[in-house]
């Protein structure tokens, strides 16, 4: 088994000067934490792998492909290999758990 600790995830990627760490990594899948805050751009280019984001913290926008919604904690986003995305209107420093599937290369 691997855990981890949100806050602990928090404090390696602020110590890293990132807005992503990866923090897992297998065969069929990868894990990461994404921070944007309040007022920030998203510099995000399409992945080649499916994606699963879960908000754990903040409110923003989203848009995926031409559909835009607001999104906030608990939130879940799909967004397939391929497609567009971005968060805008970060209104709330942002916090999300992104799931590559497969691994992001």
């Amino acid at each position: 088994m691997k855990a981890f600790r949100l806050d602990e995830l928090e404090a390696e990627r602020a110590a890293n000067d990132g807005a992503y760490l990866q923090f897992l990594r297998e065969r069929n899948m990868s894990v990461g934490l994404y921070a944007l805050d309040a007022g920030e751009l998203d510099p995000q280019k399409p992945h080649k792998e499916d994606e699963v984001y879960f908000v754990v913290s903040g409110r923003a926008s989203i848009t995926v492909g031409t559909e835009t919604r607001q999104v906030g904690r608990g939130s879940v986003i799909y967004v397939p290999a391929g497609v567009p995305h971005k968060f805008h209107h970060i209104t709330e420093d942002l916090r999300v758990m992104v799931v590559f599937s497969p691994p992001e290369s």
